[in-house]
């Protein structure tokens, strides 16, 4: 990476790590769709019947300005939401995930945003009002957004020892690290009890490192997180793409490990909207989903990959340069620390399909396992009482149906799955999640609270 694109992209990492601080929505306005110079014509309109023309043109929808949002900025700029009716859509960058649960409390009436892109179980969290002070703003999942795209990355002070996938040699030189430093081994990701916080407790734990007594693990920013890292403060992030590629390139520190070699092609983000506005809107919703899903198949060929880097790089979305997005689209990575470069587009992020079966379509038992890993580590006890209870609330977010109605609609019925269980999920580590069975699952896991 040259100087010049090393110092934009801290300018911007260290702009973002301020506006968190100080804003509480948007950061700035996207053109209007069509308005991003591509190799490929924005999608054209199609004529629409009454029975699915939206009962509105309108929706604000939430994004976070990395790889996972990849598919609403598409939709929003090539005119995949406008080709089935949604011609006022916004996609509004919020300033950290914080300000994404409080605007989607507010709601778009307010100055806040309908729904949007979320880490899991997120949906469900602000559905029960658990990190809403008890306010209850019900949720529907629409979507998954994407798979893979995030890994564990380890600050150049720990170079040699050993932290790569399997931690278990290294487990004792983390667990002693206080005797010698005088604090513990110090990790951090960007939300609680979510996604990346999942992550890296899962590879903590697979390696016999207990995340809430053996560490500090706590939710700390990405930009104050990478200086932790350079200064020796911080020593493992729980990171998503572009991320990755600067911890190499920057000299910050190596990756121990993708999550696609974690936990291959495991649920990343996820669609849900307001429950409020789609049942006020299910036609306008299916019309959301529709463009959501020729996006997703759109940034999957592997030939729109450059133009796709092209828009989310652009100043009116990510605002970071082109080279710093191009590895982890092509499915490439720098491991360092010894360990061999991951060359394989498969690992890096994928949108529509991977091979195991749909990436976008919203199996419940993804959500299930996003709320039985929650329950393994103690979060939320009085809401997360039990499987029966963790059902209830899956089948109260879930809207898988209008995700099925929607493909029909649109002709993707190659693509639907047969049921809403993905089957049996298998981890690094050898350990594996029944759907069928949670239980069993939990009874395996040798570090957990519950």
């Amino acid at each position: 990476m040259s100087n010049l694109s090393r110092r934009r992209f801290l300018t911007t990492a260290g702009t973002s790590a301020l506006a968190a601080v100080f804003l509480k929505g948007c950061l700035g306005n996207p053109p209007e769709p069509g308005g991003q110079t591509g190799s490929t014509p924005a999608a054209a309109p199609i004529a629409l019947g009454p029975e699915m023309t939206p009962e509105t043109t309108k929706i604000k929808l939430g994004y976070i300005p990395i790889v996972e949002s990849a598919p609403l900025v598409v939709a929003f700029q090539k005119g995949f939401f406008a080709k089935y009716g949604m011609t006022e859509v916004e996609v509004s960058k919020q300033a950290n995930w914080a300000s994404a649960r409080d605007n989607v409390v507010i709601g778009s009436g307010g100055g806040g945003i309908d729904g949007g892109q979320w880490q899991m179980p997120m949906p469900h969290l602000i559905t029960e009002g658990i990190i809403t002070s008890g306010n209850k703003v019900p949720m529907y999942v629409l979507a998954q957004l994407n798979t893979q795209g995030n890994g564990v990355a380890i600050a150049r002070i720990h170079a040699g020892k050993g932290l790569h996938l399997d931690i278990t040699n290294a487990a004792d030189y983390i667990k002693g690290f206080p005797s010698s430093n005088g604090r513990k081994f110090k990790a951090a990701h960007t939300f609680p009890n979510v996604n990346q916080d999942f992550w890296i407790r899962y590879w903590f734990a697979a390696g016999g490192v207990d995340p809430d007594n053996d560490i500090d693990l706590l939710a700390v920013p990405p930009a104050e997180t990478v200086q932790g890292m350079r200064n020796g403060t911080m020593d493992a992030f729980s990171t998503g793409d572009p991320w990755p590629y600067r911890i190499l390139s920057e000299d910050i520190g190596h990756m121990a490990a993708l999550t696609a070699q974690i936990w291959r092609f495991h649920p990343e983000e996820y669609l849900a909207i307001r429950a409020d506005w789609v049942d006020k809107n299910p036609k306008a919703t299916k019309a959301l989903l529709k463009g959501l899903m020729e996006a997703q198949q759109w940034c999957d060929d592997p030939n729109n990959r450059p133009e796709l880097i092209s828009i989310v790089a652009g100043r009116n979305f990510f605002n970071i340069p082109a080279e710093i997005l191009e590895p982890p689209f092509a499915g490439s990575y720098e491991m360092g620390d010894g360990q061999a470069a991951i060359n394989d587009f498969k690992k890096g992020p994928l949108y529509w399909k991977d091979d195991i079966g749909s990436v976008s379509y919203p199996y419940k038992s993804h959500d299930l396992w996003f709320l039985v890993e929650s329950m393994r580590w103690g979060f939320h006890p009085g809401y997360l009482k039990d499987i029966d209870s963790v059902k209830q609330i899956i089948d109260k977010v879930n809207r898988e149906d209008l995700w099925r109605e929607a493909a029909t609609e649109a002709g993707f019925t190659a693509d639907i799955p047969e049921g809403t269980s993905r089957g049996i999920e298998t981890f690094f580590d050898g350990k594996t999640f029944d759907p069928n069975n949670p239980e069993a699952y939990l009874n395996s896991l040798t570090i957990k609270r519950i």
